[in-house]
């Protein structure tokens, strides 16, 4: 049977002026995978994942996300698609329900299924006793679950995660990461940016961008096996190296 490709990117390129900031990279995503696409500083991730997501029309090159095109389509691909960034994408003032109902409601939820699935979430994140919490009191590690909770609330397809583990412990990221397995378990794709290196270990398959360009893309072991490192963090810094510019 073939793997289902839900995130297609061909020579897609992105400039600004005469600054290439994404170079003609290409490469696919399967259903149920966990990516990591890393980069420096500087490197083009986050203007690629701008693209991927429709909030940025690429230069040139081909594009498609959950099999909609993301220059053509965009408003389509935001409605099948989580987004998770690293300041969690909460409303510190609102409560814990208001802030599941405000997403759902924007991703086209009926109000019935939104009050079902909230009090299955609450309790399945041990949450009910926060029900009417404001964000904003909540420890850093609770707000980032939430927040992922939120972000795949209404079973998207693919879930971009941009930078989502910075500034938490190393155990709640450990916990953090067991969600994401459970997700991808569910058929849900994982689009995963990170600066911390163990978490590439835990991808399927990761890419590591320099320049603009995708430099390498393979699984975790087979990278570590190429460049006789250790660790992904020795294979990243291997690559950074040949950097030449920075944000």
């Amino acid at each position: 049977m073939e793997e289902e490709i839900v995130i297609h990117a061909e020579e897609l390129t992105k400039t600004f002026g005469t600054f290439t900031a994404v170079d003609h990279i290409s490469f696919d995503v399967r259903r149920g995978e966990v990516f990591g696409f890393l980069g420096a500083n500087g490197a083009g991730k986050t203007t690629a994942m701008r693209m991927l997501c429709g909030l940025s029309r690429p230069t040139s090159g081909i594009g498609t996300v959950a099999g909609y095109d993301i220059v053509r389509q965009a408003e389509k691909i935001k409605r099948n698609i989580g987004y998770m960034s690293q300041k969690f994408s909460l409303y510190e003032d609102l409560r814990v329900w208001e802030n599941i109902r405000l997403y759902a409601g924007i991703y086209g939820m009926h109000d019935r299924e939104i009050a079902e699935k909230t009090d299955a979430l609450l309790e399945r994140l041990h949450f009910t006793r926060e029900r009417n919490t404001m964000v904003s009191q909540l420890p850093l590690g609770w707000k980032q679950k939430l927040a992922f909770s939120v972000s795949i609330f209404h079973d998207p397809a693919i879930v971009f995660l941009d930078e989502p583990t910075g500034g938490v412990d190393p155990y709640t990221r450990r916990q953090f990461w067991e969600m994401i397995y459970e997700a991808a378990d569910r058929g849900i794709t994982v689009f995963v940016t990170t600066h911390y290196m163990d978490e590439a270990e835990y991808c399927d398959r990761v890419s590591i961008m320099v320049d603009g360009r995708i430099e390498v893309l393979d699984t975790p072991g087979n990278l570590k096996e190429r460049f006789g490192a250790r660790s992904m963090d020795e294979v990243f810094h291997s690559l950074a190296r040949k950097a030449t510019r920075s944000e």
